[in-house]
């Protein structure tokens, strides 16, 4: 299989890299893509230095799959043209995951619906994924009707740049700046840009992003906040069911999901934290308890490492569905 990672050398890319490594990915040629000053440079793969080459470059060699972590506005542009030489283009960029005709994929929900024909397939965003994770299950048993929720989002989320920035405000050095404030001993309420009714399109990502994976009309708002965390993203998630529940059958589904962790002993202080979900693939489930301000409302917090299963790990899965299924014949 020839893989292309578009954007490479950026947080998600490197991290593709490595899950590509570790669940050992049948690569029979890497092409890592970057922008033109990382042309001819290399990154590692497998132990052996790899050089890296312009989007141009990666057309000519008809990867069969194309991970793209480039941006939305490189993935509008080159993705159709990887997509029409019969490469599959596994997308986490923001450009496609509305488009009607666009498959949007956590596979342990929807794979199924993809077929030979979806050349390009959209990775949801981060904060979805772990969500609808746990949603989803969830959903089938009882139904959801509303859902509130509020994010606790890793620098990561934002890039390199903001990282950087965290260092140094906490090394107490001036740097470039990702963020309109400081986000070391800060907590700001404002996840991407602002959108005309006053969200942000991180939190409408969270509606309607869930809604197109889980194939609903759930009522859902969200509130999406940066805090100074460099592990992963933690959600703490309202939800209201049309049909009444048992807590200890809810732990059980989470108990019997594929990819979700549960992690829920108060008594010994257990309970899920991106300083233990950072570097490792499942959605950690806990702090499960009973909302009793509605009828059929529940309480739970989720965290996940938004670089892994909230990105690298869940487009290497997609790449896996498409291999196991036979969807790449070429």
């Amino acid at each position: 299989m020839k893989i292309a990672v578009v954007g490479a050398t950026g947080l998600v890319g490197s991290v593709m890299l490595r899950v590509l490594e570790e669940r050992r990915f049948p690569v029979s040629e890497l092409i890592p893509v970057a922008s033109e000053k990382s042309v001819g440079k290399s990154v590692e793969y497998l132990g052996v230095p790899t050089e890296i080459v312009s989007l141009e470059t990666a057309l000519e060699k008809m990867p069969h799959i194309a991970l793209f972590s480039a941006g939305a506005k490189i993935s509008l542009e080159y993705a159709p043209k990887f997509a029409q030489i019969g490469t599959f283009v596994i997308d986490n960029s923001s450009a496609w995951r509305m488009y009607p005709d666009k498959k949007l994929i956590v596979p342990e929900i929807n794979a199924g619906e993809l077929t030979e024909s979806d050349r390009i397939i959209a990775n949801p965003n981060c904060s979805t994924i772990q969500m609808v994770m746990a949603l989803a299950p969830l959903h089938k048993a009882y139904s959801i009707k509303r859902v509130v929720v509020s994010t606790y989002q890793s620098v990561t989320g934002t890039g390199i740049k903001a990282v950087k920035q965290l260092e140094n405000e906490r090394a107490g050095t001036e740097g470039e700046k990702a963020y309109p404030h400081p986000i070391d001993k800060n907590v700001l309420p404002h996840c991407d840009v602002f959108v005309e009714d006053g969200y942000t399109k991180e939190e409408m990502k969270l509606v309607n992003e869930t809604n197109k994976i889980l194939r609903t009309d759930i009522r859902i708002t969200a509130t999406a906040v940066r805090v100074p965390v460099v592990g992963g993203h933690s959600e703490s998630v309202n939800v209201e069911f049309d049909k009444s529940f048992d807590l200890q059958d809810i732990r059980q589904i989470f108990r019997q999901t594929e990819g979700v962790r549960l992690f829920d002993d108060i008594e010994n202080n257990a309970y899920p934290m991106p300083k233990y979900a950072e570097g490792k693939d499942d959605v950690f489930v806990g702090r499960i308890r009973r909302d009793f301000s509605v009828e059929n409302g529940l309480n739970i917090w989720i965290v996940a490492d938004n670089l892994r299963k909230g990105a690298a790990t869940n487009a290497v899965q997609i790449a896996e569905y498409l291999l196991q299924n036979n969807l790449i014949l070429r």
